[in-house]
């Protein structure tokens, strides 16, 4: 990681809702899901955040590294429709080792659609993917067991 990643660095991002990222697509198996109505769900206000925490820590991170979500605690405050343009801001506001916390809000253009605090964790991709498959490898082994 960078030494230029500091609190106090913001990042805008701005995303028009598509019918697909809406409630009865969070998980198009769950027929509770499919029911709802055809508003920007919660799941993917949680990933636009995250998307957007990541684009902004992208430019201050080394070669091989990335960042995984370790904490969310965000309200999801109002509806909205397919259609509308969602815009989240994020502001680094601390940053501990590998670790960053970012004060997250979203408005749609009519309400402030949800807000809180977003933490990731600065990895080393080849690390992180060598922990993925030694747990692959010791569920595979319970398995042959």
């Amino acid at each position: 990681m960078k030494p230029t990643l500091k609190p106090g660095l913001t990042h805008r991002f701005t995303y028009t809702v598509p019918v697909a990222k809406t409630v009865p697509h969070l998980y198009a198996e769950s027929p509770e899901l499919a029911a709802m109505p055809e508003v920007f769900a919660t799941g993917f206000m949680v990933g636009l955040m995250e998307w957007t925490c990541v684009q902004l820590l992208y430019p201050h991170l080394d070669p091989g590294e990335g960042s995984l979500g370790v904490h969310i605690d965000v309200s999801h405050k109002a509806a909205t429709p397919v259609g509308f343009t969602v815009t989240v801001d994020a502001e680094c506001i601390e940053v501990r080792g590998p670790r960053a916390k970012f004060r997250v809000r979203a408005h749609d253009g009519i309400d402030e659609i949800g807000a809180g605090i977003h933490e990731r964790f600065i990895v080393t991709w080849d690390r992180f993917n060598k922990s993925v498959a030694a747990k692959t490898a010791k569920a595979d082994a319970k398995v042959d067991a």
